[in-house]
């Protein structure tokens, strides 16, 4: 049988940690659990503990340092990742790892399905629509809740994910790399319940909104550079065509250019675009080296045990 490895990210959740222990534990029995505590100032980690899980801790801040580390970490064959909220539906763990080892395939989202509003507000869930629309506008349409914490993912995944983000944006990451590897996905629905009484939701709307939109931007410039540039091109180009037009026109009509620094920055600007162009040309043939050299990576890692 494979091994499983349950991976909990925390920062203060001292409420709810037991029961996701407990949960994970009562439909994983032969599952290892581990809580990675975030710098918690509550007793996040003396709960974990006497809940029974193995629990190690990140001090550098933000979700995505606590997910590389545990992606470094921790040696299995199968990774269930949830937040430590108790706000996942753990029943459906094992149905996402039977879909995964039945399909051979790399990573399992979990697509949240909210039994109220609170759950699962309207300004994170047209956040989430509209982020996860742009991500599938540019990468490739495969997912519907592209920032959902709760994913079952193999050994190949996630030994060759690179996890380069600090905070929340590690969802957009995470994505962004099977969407790019063309990596085998499945996305099933499970359920997503209010936080209990006395726990707080860590996410901040906007400022980590924000910040996942300009992580999109990052990545369409790491991994779709000739799109990326080219449009950065197309809009010098327009400027410098709509100041120059009126210069011409009066050039042809006069023979003079009374608006001489206009003209000059209008050609600087065209010769800015020319160099987006090719910068955009050379950085896509680097970029499709670099995405052979990720897929050569992952193509190293064996599969995981009972996949066949």
């Amino acid at each position: 049988m494979p091994r499983t490895a349950v991976l909990i990210p925390c920062y203060n959740e001292e409420i709810t940690i037991a029961k996701v222990v407990a949960d994970f534990r009562r439909v994983l029995p032969d599952a290892a659990i581990y809580v990675y505590d975030n710098n918690s100032r509550d007793r996040t980690v003396d709960v974990a503990k006497q809940a029974g899980a193995i629990v190690r801790s990140e001090p550098l801040q933000g979700k995505g340092n606590v997910v590389r580390r545990m992606f470094a970490d921790i040696e299995a064959d199968i990774y269930v990742m949830v937040d430590g909220d108790d706000t996942y539906d753990a029943a459906s763990a094992p149905k996402m790892i039977e879909a995964m080892r039945r399909e051979s395939l790399d990573m399992v989202n979990g697509a949240r399905v909210a039994s109220t509003k609170e759950a699962y507000r309207p300004g994170h869930r047209f956040g989430n629509w509209l982020l996860t629309s742009m991500v599938a506008w540019i990468f490739g349409s495969r997912f519907t809740d592209m920032l959902s914490g709760y994913r079952v993912m193999s050994r190949r995944y996630v030994k060759s994910f690179p996890a380069l983000s600090a905070g929340f944006e590690t969802e957009t990451e995470l994505t962004v790399h099977a969407l790019e590897l063309r990596m085998p996905t499945l996305e099933v629905a499970t359920p997503l319940r209010d936080r209990p009484d006395g726990s707080v939701s860590k996410l901040s709307t906007f400022k980590d909104g924000f910040r996942v939109l300009w992580t999109i931007v990052v990545l369409v410039k790491e991994e779709r550079p000739m799109q990326f540039f080219s449009l950065l091109a197309l809009a010098f180009s327009v400027i410098s065509t709509a100041l120059i037009v009126p210069i011409f026109v009066q050039f042809m009509e006069t023979g003079l250019v009374p608006r001489l620094p206009t003209a000059v920055l209008s050609m600087g600007l065209m010769i800015v675009a020319f160099l987006s162009l090719a910068c955009g040309l050379i950085l896509d043939t680097v970029t499709r080296g670099r995405r052979e050299m990720k897929r050569m990576r992952y193509l190293n890692i064996p599969a995981a045990q009972g996949d066949e």
